[in-house]
């Protein structure tokens, strides 16, 4: 759909992809059709779950630090406005989504992977928030996303650090979910992202929604809105087939429904 963030879809699942080589850098451009991208998946009937992937060879290396070199602080405010928003966008989908990490994901680019709901990375990646060593602080989640994803004291050492860390110890600490071989990564996105596509949407979207909208409030808020997304499902079809099926004594056929509609 645009020059340098296209999206393709295939049997339910949507892949997002970031083709700006050598390195994937995040620029204006890319923002602004990354946004675009997410919004369209999110809207498309045709579209159960999301990969988000770089290429084989490199997820995203960061903002374009040629860029952000050149700007004042108003322009900066402008440009990471815009980042958030994008980033926001891709968070907000309302579907399943899996990032599929090859080679760096670094500064903007870890922060892209931190708005999926999982992140399967090659066992040659290289995953961290460097802005430090820049002289500045990660701008489009890494210092709220993060620790929420791997604790405060970990997302500490990562920000304070600008370290990167390797994918074995990403998994260790919760960063990632799963390590592949290089090879074998988007492909097992993809995997994981079709058996999603064939659950319940309206269900999922809903769990999606109480997870992601309780980390943002208290504990007492969050029970509310979960009681609220439980109750709006009944009467939905996803809910109408699954206690159908369960008192039939057979498997729902979410997705075959769906597919169907």
């Amino acid at each position: 759909m645009g020059e340098l963030v296209a999206l393709t879809v295939s049997d339910g699942v949507a892949t997002i992809r970031i083709d700006r080589p050598p390195m994937n850098a995040i620029d204006l451009q890319v923002m602004e059709e990354l946004h675009a991208a997410a919004r369209e998946a999110g809207d498309r009937e045709d579209v159960g779950a999301v990969v988000l992937w770089g290429g084989d060879r490199v997820f995203a290396a960061g903002a374009d630090v040629k860029m952000l070199a050149g700007m004042s602080q108003d322009d900066v405010r402008t440009m990471i406005a815009s980042m958030q928003e994008a980033y926001d966008a891709v968070e907000a989908i309302p579907k399943v989504v899996v990032a599929a990490v090859n080679g760096f994901a670094l500064g903007g680019g870890c922060e892209l992977a931190l708005c999926a709901d999982f992140r399967f990375a090659a066992e040659d990646a290289r995953l961290g928030q460097p802005e430090i060593l820049l002289g500045v602080i990660p701008g489009a989640g890494g210092t709220q996303r993060l620790p929420r994803l791997v604790g405060p004291s970990r997302a500490k050492d990562l920000v304070y650090t600008g370290r990167q860390v390797d994918a074995e110890e990403a998994h260790r600490i919760g960063l990632v979910d799963e390590v592949l071989s290089a090879g074998d990564v988007y492909a097992g996105a993809l995997e994981a992202a079709s058996s999603y596509a064939k659950s319940p949407r309206q269900a999922l979207a809903a769990a999606k929604a109480a997870v992601d909208g309780g980390l943002r409030v208290g504990l007492a808020e969050g029970l509310l809105l979960e009681r609220d997304l439980f109750a709006g499902l009944f009467g939905s079809p996803d809910q109408e087939e699954g206690m159908r099926a369960f008192f039939e004594k057979r498997r729902p056929t979410f997705g075959e429904r769906t597919a169907g509609e």
